[in-house]
């Protein structure tokens, strides 16, 4: 029989811990929370301090009622949630919900799963951080008074199944915001000459700079031709060489936001399930005869401080793999995040001696890669800057001037191991040029005037509207993978290109939050009442009262906008075609999915079709029916006959009208690659890149 009861959150988690612990100790987890606001109401009494009532989640009864009976039968009871505001909410509404003494030190906190951190945590349990837990709840009942204030309104004057949020709504403002810069964008001409030069046997490339030393752009093309009609000749004299050393340092460790960030870019995950596999390398991995492992750090932090014994053990796995010359000298100094939780670490690997390579063959091809990449930020950060041989070259004609520039590592330090990618999918590269001196004179091979025109702001990727939102400080660590998802499952915006786009349903629903409910989608008032919350945590500021200066002007912007805001209809559009069972025109509708095709004879008709979109290629299976562009469940684009389920021809890659040149088939697809598309045929083994 066990003298002691722990309380966590997931079997995982669970089966991880009790390995180190051993026999004296029972541990079961409660499956996330046991206790929330209903659904089915608000939930807070409003004209009652703000009094939440929490309920047992529906399908949790079962689970409670196990965990009495497993409480009644131990000395103790510890509670060992996650080390965050969500975690100490959780240790709360468990110990009301088991009757057990709040004064009593039953909290146990680690930031990694290994056998050193957990049992050190058991020698320090500490009673419940009641700061934590009323910022956790502040949160949610501001949440609740939003979405549930605001969303009954949009069902009466929008549609059903609409809602509105604090966070979600920031989000939408900054797609919507920035479609609107895109759409009003005007494009500006201007050109550039590229120069090809040769000095020796090495040709290298030089742009136009400027004349007498002095920059200049180049507008329109009687720009370019002045320049070019001045050259006199294929001889440039060297002005200037100037040469330096430049130090390179490598990135901090990860937050959850880098995380996610960094595995859009080079994993291309999604918030959600970089949130999602993190999680499970967390809690635990089984790792042949170690047992179950938790291979990472907590990884909802939004702090970059690493241990004094992750820095050492660290130094000693650099020193040894790499070289003592690998070994960082200064100690990091990165800029803090306004309101990080320096209690918590970085997000990093908990166990040096599992490297990824080594238990590669025990974790999925996803858990693998984030591991991985989770692993080579942490060691690149700890390692010895990069030193480059940079070299600037100065170049004129008549004074015509061009200018080249090359870098060369002369030490690659960290980037033997990481180099963190960048939004733009570009990455430094080395760029090597012939040695030269002033006074010398280089040949140029090739003058080539390019005309430009200027690009409208990048819409928003998943790692840029992260990046975006943590900049200005709406959110924290564990909101950004609900928002994002929240807000495409709402249909508010579409994903193009893995692009964010917002749908007419968004601009609605933004419209009518920024006409009635200013507050909500103010960056500058959401960011305050995150700094709120934050002083909640701290012990600054009493959490009633947070809520009361939000709700006291948001109750009478509710009561305004049910009195004044009008009713909205969305306008079937015509489908074009009819319907081929009562013969009546279809439309198109907006579901909760995205648009579909219905018959206008609803309710007598109920007739519904998707909306398929031809690519003008033939089905190369059945030779009958035409290829269309089809969704899958996870919204990813393949290819598929209309004949299905008579023809079962599927593709992932676009097929082409045209017969392949080496077989003859009508086979050929378009595969995405990263560095350019290529056409393959599926029949024999031609390829050939897709001209763009």
């Amino acid at each position: 029989m066990a003298d002691y009861l722990v309380i966590v959150e997931s079997p995982a988690k669970a089966k991880t811990i009790e390995k180190y612990l051993g026999k004296k100790y029972k541990v079961k987890a409660s499956m996330g929370h046991l206790r929330d606001l209903p659904k089915s109401q608000m939930g807070v009494d409003t004209e009652n301090n703000y009094e939440p009532r929490y309920i047992t989640i529906r399908g949790k009864g079962s689970i409670l009622k196990e965990l009495k009976q497993a409480a009644k039968k131990v000395k103790k009871v510890y509670l060992a949630a996650d080390p965050d505001r969500e975690g100490e909410a959780i240790a709360w509404h468990l110990a009301n919900s088991l009757n057990l003494d709040l004064e009593d030190d039953l909290r146990v906190v680690f930031n990694e799963i290994t056998r050193d951190a957990v049992k050190e945590s058991f020698k320090h349990p500490r009673k419940l951080d009641m700061d934590l837990v009323n910022a956790q709840q502040a949160r949610r009942v501001l949440d609740r008074l939003v979405g549930y204030n605001i969303s009954p309104v949009l069902w009466k004057k929008v549609k059903k199944g609409l809602s509105a949020g604090r966070v979600q709504s920031i989000a939408l403002k900054l797609i919507i915001d920035r479609e609107h810069e895109v759409n009003k964008f005007v494009p500006e001409e201007y050109w550039t000459i590229d120069g090809q030069f040769i000095k020796g046997k090495k040709q290298f490339q030089a742009n136009f700079y400027g004349l007498n030393g002095k920059k200049k752009e180049l507008k329109d093309s009687d720009d370019v031709k002045e320049i070019v009609d001045q050259i006199k000749s294929k001889d440039f004299v060297v002005d200037k060489v100037t040469k330096k050393e430049r130090k390179r340092n490598p990135a901090a460790p990860f937050t959850t936001s880098s995380l996610q960030q960094e595995a859009a870019r080079k994993l291309n995950f999604k918030t959600r399930k970089t949130m999602m596999i993190a999680q499970q390398l967390y809690e635990g991995i089984a790792i042949g005869r170690s047992g179950t492992v938790g291979l990472i750090t907590y990884m909802r932090t939004d702090s970059t401080r690493i241990s004094d014994t992750a820095i050492e053990a660290a130094k000693t796995f650099i020193g040894e793999t790499y070289g003592e010359e690998y070994l960082r000298t200064e100690a990091r100094k990165d800029k803090k995040q306004k309101g990080a939780q320096e209690a918590h670490e970085a997000v990093r690997p908990s166990r040096l001696d599992k490297s990824p390579t080594e238990i590669k063959k025990y974790l999925s091809r996803d858990q693998f890669r984030l591991y991985k990449l989770i692993w080579e930020r942490f060691i690149a950060s700890q390692m010895a800057p990069a030193v480059l041989d940079t070299m600037r070259v100065d170049l004129s004609n008549n004074n015509v001037n061009f200018r080249a520039n090359g870098s060369k590592i002369k030490f690659n330090g960290f980037m033997k191991v990481y180099v963190e990618g960048s939004d733009d999918g570009t990455d430094e590269k080395e760029n090597i040029l012939p040695d030269m001196k002033e006074g010398e004179t280089v040949k140029s091979v090739t003058v080539d005037p390019r005309q430009h025109f200027t690009q409208p702001p990048p819409r928003y990727t998943e790692a840029r509207l992260v990046k975006t939102l943590e900049e200005i400080g709406i959110g924290r660590p564990s909101t950004y993978a609900p928002t994002l998802d929240t807000i495409q499952r709402r249909n508010y915006v579409t994903l193009d290109n893995k692009r964010f786009m917002p749908t007419e349903l968004g601009e609605i629903v933004y419209g009518l939050i920024a006409e009635y409910f200013p507050e909500i989608i103010d960056v500058t008032f959401t960011a305050t009442m995150e700094d709120k919350l934050d002083a909640v945590e701290h012990g600054k500021m009493e959490w009633i009262r947070v809520i009361d200066e939000f709700y006291q002007p948001f109750e009478k912007e509710i009561q305004k906008a049910e009195a004044e805001m009008e009713k909205i209809v969305i306008e079937d559009e015509p489908a074009g075609i009819d319907c081929e069972l009562c013969g009546k025109p279809m439309v198109i509708k907006m579901g909760r999915y995205g648009k579909f095709m219905a018959c206008s004879g609803f309710p007598d008709c109920r007739n519904t079709k998707a909306i398929v979109k031809e690519i003008g290629v033939m089905c190369p299976k059945c030779k009958e029916g035409q290829v269309i562009e089809r969704k899958s469940k996870k919204n990813r684009i393949f290819y598929g006959c209309d004949r299905y389920p008579a023809c079962e021809y599927v593709s992932w890659d676009r097929p082409i009208e045209r017969p392949c040149p080496k077989c003859n088939e009508h086979t050929l697809v378009v595969k995405k690659l990263k560095k350019g598309n290529q056409i393959t045929c599926t029949s024999c083994d031609y390829k050939e890149q897709e001209q763009q």
